[in-house]
């Protein structure tokens, strides 16, 4: 790629030869990420920056738009992305990472390595120094012991933390002084980051917790109004609809953040969000752009804003309930004691597999935002799986059916003494997701399958809320229809089938539906597996073992992996992000350093 092409490509857009699409079209087929190309184009056209004013809280309000509205702000109680993002604008890490897997220190001092003695060489321990002078944003300082706290929160099962897994290998964390904390692991860990690193890592104030810890955790006032040691606090909270941030004045950067208030707006669509700030500027920033890449396209022209995209955004994925759930069994359908009356049969779930349209999904929907593919783990590439296929065949779907003993009725659905393959299938209120769950509809149609499409909307579908039977957790649907986000080690996303301790890791009503195992599936050799992933130091033995992992889990289908999708939110023209993209951490996370610049 040659920047003296770059020039000229800008120079005829410049002078009005080129449209803004041709340019974003042309600087692709040079090697620019598509987030890239738009930021080149950007620059091309922004007005002349000028300085932000000096200042902490110098530019007024930045308004954000989430159509997935936030539901609580303590991110070890969340229950989908928007959580987490709504903490994080409040709550820190120990250490954050970027797009490319590198650490930053944000309440430690330094990044521990095994260089400056802070990463064990037997994988069995960690120790982080912690910075100095830091304070929570109601004065009180910030110490190892709420490091050591929030250990002791998340995995006191009473908690039903839903961050658990990252934390389940630890064996003990201490404070060696105010400002170290070692954390001693019960098996050798290569994932020594799991723990409060990025979105599942944020610590929490003992002070204001320590009374809410275990079977009262769903009770704390923190959990709607949290403080701590970033930026901002939350001022006012409205869950479901809007969450009001304060300049926390405590804040360790005397110039930062430059706003002096944070909105973050819940409600509506992606389609209307992506418009409010790429066509009528009333929002600087919203998050999750999962609009038809035509109509995404077509608003970005208007020359308003700019499209920030990474890789690694997640899944999209059919998740196949291995329980009835149209059986009440002591007060919870979606029970462990009562299977589910066909989709325990894999050959059932093979030929949804084979009936699945995900080639075309990803070309009439996604465009440059998603690909079709054959796997759940994609990110980080390292543990992408070279050994499944992608197949769309009717042909082979109908006669695994056959061979299963499915018969077509006179309606064309298939059945099995008197059991027909009739499924309700469900996902989150969004255009898009109503059209890719039409593909599927159509798919299953040709092989005798129905398919009742529902929606709901996604406030509550990815809602913590206990008490709602429409949230994924519950799954009270025979097909759920979501996108689960990666970290940087695949423990936590692929935690998501596993079932080693079923009263803990299934997500059921003894447990307040905290479980990340939602399609309730359990196979002992996944399992194997993955606790062997858990513990294996070896670097290549350890990607190999996650590899595996995703093949048995995409084999026996767990799940339908449809499309790697692409992390992707747009910004104002004007709004600087200081490169908040990642799929290892939440896109608020360097809200602090967010600025405009015209």
């Amino acid at each position: 790629m040659r920047s003296d092409d770059i020039r000229k490509l800008v120079t005829e857009f410049q002078g009005r030869r080129l449209t803004r699409r041709q340019v974003v079209t042309r600087l692709g087929e040079l090697g620019l990420s598509l987030g890239a190309a738009w930021t080149v184009l950007d620059r091309a056209t922004a007005l002349p920056a000028r300085a932000a004013a000096a200042g902490r809280g110098s530019q007024g309000t930045l308004k954000l738009l989430y159509w997935q509205a936030p539901t609580i702000v303590n991110p070890h109680l969340a229950n989908g992305v928007k959580d987490f993002h709504a903490s994080r604008v409040v709550l820190e890490p120990l250490l954050t990472v970027d797009s490319q897997g590198n650490f930053a220190p944000v309440l430690a001092a330094e990044v521990p390595t095994r260089q400056n003695g802070g990463v064990a060489a037997d994988g069995r321990s960690v120790t982080y120094k912690l910075k100095q002078g830091v304070r929570w944003a109601d004065g009180r300082p910030f110490t190892s012991d709420d490091v050591v706290f929030t250990y002791q929160y998340v995995i006191n099962k009473q908690t039903a933390a839903t961050t658990y897994a990252q934390y389940r290998n630890i064996a003990t964390v201490e404070p060696i002084n105010a400002s170290t904390v070692k954390i001693t692991f019960k098996d050798p860990t290569p994932f020594w980051f799991l723990a409060f690193v990025g979105s599942n890592g944020m610590i929490l104030p003992r002070h204001a917790l320590d009374a809410y810890i275990g079977s009262n955790s769903r009770n704390a006032p923190f959990n709607l109004k949290a403080f701590g040691t970033g930026p901002y606090k939350v001022e006012t909270f409205r869950p479901g609809d809007l969450v009001v941030y304060s300049m926390n004045e405590y804040y360790r950067d005397p110039n930062k953040p430059a706003f002096s208030q944070v909105q973050m707006k819940g409600g509506g669509d992606a389609t209307s969000a992506a418009r409010a700030v790429l066509e009528t500027g009333e929002y600087d920033y919203a998050w999750n752009m999962q609009v038809e890449w035509p109509v995404l396209e077509h608003m970005l022209g208007a020359g308003k804003g700019g499209l920030l995209a990474a890789p690694g955004g997640g899944v999209e994925a059919l998740y196949l309930n291995q329980t009835d759930p149209n059986k009440d069994v002591g007060g919870q359908r979606s029970s462990l004691k009562a299977p589910h009356p066909f989709l325990t049969d894999l050959k059932v779930r093979q030929a949804l597999t084979l009936a699945s349209d995900r080639a075309t999904m990803s070309k009439e929907l996604y465009g440059d935002t998603g690909d079709a593919s054959p796997n759940l783990l994609t990110t980080p590439r390292k543990y992408w799986s070279k050994n499944t296929k992608m197949t769309f065949s009717v042909e082979q779907a109908n006669r695994l059916l056959d061979e299963a003993g499915y018969t077509r009725g006179p309606d064309g659905v298939r059945q099995k003494n008197g059991v027909k393959l009739q499924v309700t299938y469900v996902t989150s209120v969004n255009s898009l997701r109503q059209k890719e769950q039409q593909i599927i509809k159509e798919g299953f149609a040709k092989i005798g399958v129905t398919a009742t499409l529902q929606s709901v909307d996604a406030g509550v579908y990815f809602s913590s809320s206990t008490g709602n039977n429409d949230t994924i957790a519950h799954f009270y649907r025979d097909i759920e229809m979501f996108t689960d986000t990666f970290s940087l080690a695949p423990i936590a996303y692929m935690e998501q089938f596993y079932s080693g301790d079923p009263s803990r890791d299934i997500a059921q009503k003894e447990n307040n539906w905290s479980g990340q195992n939602l399609c309730r599936w359990q196979n002992k050799e996944y399992n194997a597996v993955y606790d062997q992933g858990v513990k294996e130091l070896d670097p290549q033995k350890n990607a190999a073992l996650w590899a595996k992992a995703n093949d048995i889990a995409v084999e026996q289908v767990a799940a339908i992996p449809l499309i790697d999708r692409k992390i992707v939110s747009v910004r104002a023209k004007t709004l600087d992000t200081a490169g908040n993209m990642t799929p290892f951490d939440s896109e608020t996370r360097n809200i602090g350093d967010w600025r405009r610049t015209g």
